[in-house]
């Protein structure tokens, strides 16, 4: 199976419905991050998530690290999965099971070192899926996603071999990487923002390129 593709930083419900014609299965909504693109207003995600048809995931990304505050995010939103950027305490995950019955739980992992593969082990029963991105959290400023790098994919694929749950691939796909990278990955999904927008816009030709590219490469 080809990966299932995630459009994120969706700023419009007309954003998210060429995203979806175009073929996306997953549409990324951001809410307040320290730095990085796309952060829109909680009342715009929900009035987005709310035109989000059935069989498309909405993610509501957050950095909150306080369950009880993702928790709210998410009842405001109503979005059928929380995408968590940061460091979580790894007794809130059963709090967020407990409160959001049915909200699927997806954690990032900034993947900068070997170290990242140890990280997802211990996250990984945890959660739905995690995700592979190239932040820093180490920052003064902490980088939470949106950097628009590739990191290691050689850790990412043992990443993707080792945990039991789906491996989203993030982190500076584009239509002339992404051959490459389902190849040295083999993730369950792929997330882009960057790749296919044009002074912060969705573009729609750079969208159907990407789409092109993936589906051109092996299955």
């Amino acid at each position: 199976m080809r990966p299932r593709i995630k459009i994120c930083c969706i700023s419009s419900v007309e954003e998210a419905w060429t995203a979806i014609r175009l073929g996306a299965s997953a549409l990324g909504l951001v809410s307040h991050m320290p730095s990085g693109p796309g952060v829109i207003a909680d009342e715009s995600i929900a009035r987005i998530a709310r035109r989000v048809p059935p069989g498309v995931a909405s993610f509501l990304l957050t950095s909150a690290q306080d369950p009880n505050t993702i928790i709210d995010q998410q009842r405001r939103a109503r979005v059928n999965t929380v995408q968590i950027v940061d460091e979580l305490a790894p007794e809130h995950y059963g709090t967020l099971r407990r409160e959001m019955p049915g909200v699927g739980l997806v954690q990032v992992i900034h993947v900068r070192d070997a170290d990242s593969l140890e990280e997802a082990r211990a996250v990984a029963p945890h959660v739905d899926a995690v995700l592979l991105d190239s932040g820093n959290p180490s920052l003064a400023v902490k980088e939470l996603g949106g950097t628009g790098r590739v990191h290691d994919w050689e850790v990412s694929r043992r990443i993707r071999d080792e945990v039991d749950v789906p491996v989203w691939l993030a982190g500076g796909l584009r239509a002339d990487n992404v051959a490459e990278a389902i190849r040295r990955v083999r993730p369950f999904g792929l997330d882009l923002c960057g790749g296919v927008r044009t002074a912060g816009n969705l573009d729609e030709a750079k969208l159907a390129e990407f789409m092109a590219a993936v589906a051109a490469s092996p299955a």
